[in-house]
């Protein structure tokens, strides 16, 4: 049973913003279609995301640095502005290191060395 309306299928495509109908683009099973789509997959690949800084653990490239929930210095590297920790792919910290330091973050935002939240909320 369909709605009154009609169900998605049956809406009436209207022109696009450049004027041409929907209808008049070439298909994906049109050769150029399956051009255009190899051209935009191709686009795609070739993109990249995320970020260009390179990844090092601060901890373990300096070994006189240590996780401590009593230096809040250190700590407030490693949350951000809005009071979230930030996570390890971000911030290039080894495993071995993240836990030690989620842990030591927890601890000084209950003994009120850290906000739970950010600055002016």
């Amino acid at each position: 049973m369909s709605a009154p309306g009609g169900s998605y299928g049956d809406r009436p495509r209207g022109p696009r913003r450049d004027g041409r109908d929907r209808d008049d683009r070439p298909s994906d099973n049109t050769v150029r279609g399956r051009l255009r789509a190899r051209a935009r997959k191709k686009a795609r690949r070739g993109k990249k995301r995320g970020f260009s800084r390179r990844k090092v653990c601060r901890f373990c490239a300096d070994s006189t640095l240590t996780v401590e929930y009593k230096d809040p210095k250190t700590l407030r590297l490693f949350v951000s502005e809005t009071g979230k920790m930030i996570p390890r792919r971000i911030s290039g910290n080894c495993a071995r290191h993240q836990r030690p330091l989620a842990i030591a973050i927890k601890r000084a935002r209950q003994l009120a060395i850290l906000p739970f939240a950010g600055q002016g909320i």
